[in-house]
């Protein structure tokens, strides 16, 4: 049996994260507001089969450029598919590729820019090949390595990933920089502490905060870039529904069919908007210098 003074902890941890997750949002309520639009878009990609929708590829020739109305929403485009359906299910793709390209880039430059940082003879090797990579304009890196590989899901990932791990490992490399010049590193090499429980004991959680925000931004940028890449025709494979591949296809047929690059592209915007916003509001968050300043 459980006493009165658990049960009533147990009730109050709960109110008071409730309340702190009241306060945050009213202190950032463009955060709260970003997320709302990026819940949106991930609710109706995820439940794009049961909000009416109809198959994306499914061609009818006699319904072509049909206007919105109230059989197709968002119209249909030159060959009679239902821009509706396409827009619900392209969200799937792209914010795929934005989440994947996020975590990969981070994971991997969050490696490297720790080691790099704080091992000075392997920093100047690692930091000249970051430097070369970042030379090169992210969009040219990414075509030219999908003109290198398949179109697919997966070789857009892998052509994004590449041009974002180098700005990660210059944060992260900045980073652990200062990091390592404080006392309690020092410390913790006097006592003996190896360099894997020294990074993840006192490294690690002074990089994630930043790491976070970074990612955010990461996320949004590869959502614009992998619409950039399916729009010149080197991103996903054309049967495959994304909000640049429709708007691709329809580029065309803008004086016959506007609708077929307006939604796609109005649903791009307020998701790039609201991954901004949220980026926004946790690094007004979680950075303390900047609380004090509020």
């Amino acid at each position: 049996m459980l006493s009165a003074d658990t049960r009533a902890g147990e009730i109050a941890l709960p109110s008071r994260s409730r309340s702190r997750v009241r306060r945050v949002l009213r202190r950032h309520p463009t955060m709260a507001a970003g997320g709302a639009l990026l819940l949106l878009m991930v609710l109706a990609g995820a439940l794009a089969p049961i909000l009416g929708t109809s198959d994306p590829l499914d061609i009818r020739p006699s319904e072509r450029l049909r206007a919105p109305s109230g059989e197709h929403w968002f119209g249909t485009d030159m060959l009679g598919r239902d821009v509706y359906s396409r827009t619900l299910y392209g969200s799937r793709i792209s914010l795929a590729v934005g989440v994947s390209v996020a975590l990969v880039s981070t994971s991997v430059g969050l490696l490297i820019g720790v080691v790099s940082g704080y091992n000075r003879a392997v920093d100047s090797v690692v930091m000249r090949v970051m430097d070369g990579i970042m030379a090169i304009p992210a969009i040219l890196l990414a075509i030219a390595l999908m003109a290198l590989s398949k179109a697919s899901v997966g070789s857009v990932i892998a052509a994004l990933v590449l041009p974002e791990i180098p700005r990660v490992v210059r944060l992260v490399r900045g980073l652990v920089l200062t990091i390592r010049e404080n006392v309690y590193i020092e410390a913790a090499n006097a006592l003996g502490a190896g360099f894997f429980r020294i990074v993840l004991r006192h490294i690690l959680p002074n990089t994630l905060t930043p790491l976070i925000v970074q990612a955010t931004y990461i996320c949004a940028s590869a959502v614009i870039y992998e619409a950039y890449l399916s729009f010149l025709g080197a991103g996903t494979p054309p049967e495959i529904p994304s909000w640049g591949n429709i708007m691709a296809e329809g580029r065309i047929y803008i004086q016959l069919g506007f609708w077929i690059l307006l939604f796609p592209g109005i649903c791009l915007g307020l998701t790039v908007l609201g991954i901004n916003l949220v980026g926004d509001g946790l690094r007004d968050t979680l950075d303390p210098r900047l609380a004090k300043r509020v």
